[in-house]
């Protein structure tokens, strides 16, 4: 086996510090956003509702002098009047959740308006992805192996992917909004892997040197970044229908920085394309991982706990897939239905890989 490289392994960890930093501000960069654009729609709004009420108020005007003076034989002429002669008043503009400047429509394709702040943290963000890839490559040449072994590393890697899939994504859909949440549990996930997962490079044991290790949690990994992205929209589409249903009820809006968000379809329909997507690779990665498990210990399967909620998981976006695209589970039962199937993946990581014993027992591999 190599020898460790110890200078590699600490610009590994530096690396991934700076990178933590940079999320940092980007998530603060995202949440200014949020925050700017949410007053800026809400004061367009107020200004725009105050111009309707005086128009109205100035037709409503017109109308009773008309009415008083054609009753005094002195009409006035300049009266707009609808097809049975009635005052008219104007149209309301709209002001649903679509509406108002910088705010994404249901398309999520890039608007005219320039939101600096946003486009400061996508910046940061690219720039931050790039520092953490550098952590995590050298954390790989400093073990001489692909940097996935234990939980430090699939956390590490884990949010790098994240952040590089989110990236990869605002190419082609305006998808800022959702900054805040997936760069906060980017960090979340750096934090966690930097405080309860650290673990000193080391080689892998021998059941997990083999060329699957690469192939099956490559797979695995991109599969739980996408679920991330759902994860996050799938809470957005519950808020947003929330605010949908109080604005219809004619209630305070008391989420205004959802103005930037599209509605509660057009989030669990892109959710449940993604999701299609990534239950594809979840799905590979449980076959993947059987035809392993019987290289490694001449059984496909084994009952192992890792195993078992690997199953589950697969269970739950399955019947998650085919309730919606079947038997009509839409709305919020689908959103649950998506935010349960992603809790099941962190018990998996996080529970499972520290508190239940098996083969799969990697938490803390060292050399």
């Amino acid at each position: 086996m190599p020898a460790i490289n110890e200078s590699l392994a600490l610009y590994s960890e530096r690396f991934i510090l700076l990178a933590g930093i940079a999320y940092a501000i980007a998530f603060i960069a995202f949440t200014w956003d949020l925050v700017q654009n949410s007053k800026t729609t809400r004061n367009v709004l107020q200004q725009s509702q105050a111009a309707a009420g005086g128009q109205v108020r100035t037709r409503e005007t017109v109308a009773a002098a008309s009415r008083t003076s054609a009753a005094s034989g002195a009409g006035f002429t300049e009266v707009a009047t609808g097809p049975e002669g009635r005052a008219e008043r104007p149209a309301s503009r709209p002001t649903g959740a679509g509406a108002g400047a910088g705010t994404a429509d249901d398309s999520m394709r890039y608007g005219s308006v320039r939101r600096n702040p946003a486009r400061i943290a996508v910046a940061l963000t690219a720039l931050a992805a790039l520092i953490h890839a550098a952590g995590v490559v050298c954390r790989g040449l400093a073990a001489g192996r692909v940097p996935w072994g234990n939980m430090y590393e699939f956390c590490t890697t884990g949010g790098m992917v994240v952040a590089v899939v989110f990236l990869l994504v605002l190419t082609r859909r305006d998808l800022r909004f959702l900054g805040t949440f997936v760069v906060g549990l980017v960090l979340v996930m750096i934090t966690a892997a930097s405080v309860a997962f650290w673990t000193p490079v080391g080689h892998l044991v021998p059941a997990l040197q083999s060329y699957w290790l690469v192939i099956h949690v490559s797979i695995a990994v991109m599969s739980s970044a996408l679920f991330t992205l759902t994860f996050a929209m799938s809470v957005l589409q519950l808020l947003q229908s929330r605010r949908e249903a109080a604005g219809a009820d004619g209630r305070t809006d008391r989420l205004p920085f959802l103005r930037l968000v599209p509605s509660a379809l057009s989030l669990e329909n892109m959710a449940y394309r993604i999701n299609a997507i990534a239950f594809v690779g979840w799905t590979l990665t449980l076959m993947f991982g059987s035809i392993w498990a019987e290289k490694a210990w001449g059984r496909f399967w084994g009952w192992d706990t890792k195993e078992v909620w690997t199953f589950v998981i697969w269970v739950v976006y399955a019947g998650y897939l085919h309730a919606r695209a079947t038997r009509g589970w839409t709305g919020a039962r689908a959103a649950w239905l998506s935010i349960v199937g992603y809790l099941c993946v962190v018990f998996n990581f996080t529970i499972v890989n520290i508190y239940f014993s098996g083969l799969h027992s990697y938490a803390g591999v060292g050399s």
